[in-house]
C-alpha cells in the first residue's frame, strides 16, 4: 500500500535519526522526499542513496533551517527539482541542555533557534506553494516534555511546547485553505544519542514507561505517515503523543 504515491514531502534534519526515519518510512510509502541538514556529508549522500532505493526520487540539500533566508531559498530549490511540496515535516533540533541558573543565553538562543525558529521560516516559505495547490499536510516535532517540561531542559522544553502552539494556530489559520498542521510528540525514542546512555539510565526511564521499553525512529516515522497521508485528511490541529504512555 502506498499512502502517500504522488505526493512530494520535505523532511528538514533528515540525514539522520529519527528524521531519516521518516524520510525512508514516507519513500516506502510513495513518497518523493527532499530533505536538509546543515550540510550534506558521507551520512546525507548514504541517506539519499537509500530514500533512491525506493524508486522514487530524493535529494539533499545543506540548509541551515535557522536561517530564514536559506530556507526561503531551499525551498525555492525544491521547487525547481520537484515542482511541489505536499508535506513538510519540520524535524530540525539540538540540546544544549542546563539548568536555568547555569544556562547561557547562547544555549538558549540556540535552540530556540533550531528548534522554533527553523519551524516558522519552513512554514513561512512553504506556505504560499500550498496555499496555491489548496492542500498540505504540516508536521512539527515536539516533544513530551513540550506539554510536561524537564528540569534541565527550559530551552528544549519550551521550543517544543512552542512547535505545538506554532501547529495549533496554523491549523486555525489554513484550514480554510486546504491546508493541515499537527504536531508529535515523541518519549523516550532510542537514537544515537540516547543509545550512548548508561543500560541503568535506560532501565530507569523504562520503569516510567508503560509500555516498558523506549520508542524507535520508526515508531515516531509510523504516525508522521499518518499525518502526511490523507487517511488523515479530518486530523489538523492535534498533538499526538508517541510514547508508550509515558505522558498520559
Amino acid at each position: 500500500m502506498e499512502l502517500l504515491k504522488r505526493k512530494t514531502a520535505l523532511v528538514t534534519g533528515a540525514a539522520r535519526g529519527i528524521g531519516k526515519a521518516i524520510a525512508l518510512k514516507f519513500a516506502s510509502e510513495g513518497a518523493d522526499v527532499a530533505f536538509t541538514d546543515l550540510t550534506i556529508d558521507e551520512a546525507g549522500l548514504a541517506t539519499q542513496a537509500e530514500i533512491e532505493a525506493f524508486g522514487v526520487k530524493a535529494k539533499g540539500y545543506a540548509s541551515n533551517a535557522a536561517n530564514f533566508d536559506e530556507a526561503h531559498n531551499v525551498v525555492a530549490e525544491i521547487l525547481k527539482d520537484f515542482g511541489r511540496i505536499d508535506v513538510l515535516v519540520n524535524n530540525a533540533g539540538i540540546t544544549r541542555d542546563g539548568l536555568m541558573m547555569r544556562m547561557t543565553e547562547q544555549q538558549w538562543d540556540m535552540v530556540i533557534g533550531v528548534n522554533l525558529k527553523s519551524a516558522f521560516n519552513f512554514i513561512h516559505a512553504v506556505t504560499p506553494v500550498m496555499m496555491k495547490q489548496k492542500s498540505g499536510s504540516i508536521i512539527n516535532m515536539a516533544s513530551v516534555v513540550g506539554v510536561s517540561g524537564n528540569a534541565g531542559q527550559a530551552n528544549y522544553s519550551a521550543s517544543k511546547a512552542g512547535m505545538i502552539g506554532l501547529a495549533k494556530s496554523i491549523a486555525k489559520e489554513l484550514g480554510s485553505r486546504g491546508i493541515r498542521a499537527n504536531a508529535i510528540a515523541p518519549g523516550f525514542i532510542i537514537t544515537d544519542m540516547t543509545a550512548a546512555l548508561s543500560e541503568e539510565v535506560k532501565a530507569e526511564w523504562a520503569k516510567q514507561i508503560p509500555l516498558r521499553r523506549g520508542g524507535t525512529p520508526e515508531d515516531v516515522a509510523n504516525v508522521a505517515v499518518f499525518l502526511a497521508s490523507d487517511i488523515s485528511s479530518y486530523v489538523t490541529g492535534q498533538v499526538i503523543h508517541c510514547c508508550g504512555g509515558m505522558n498520559t
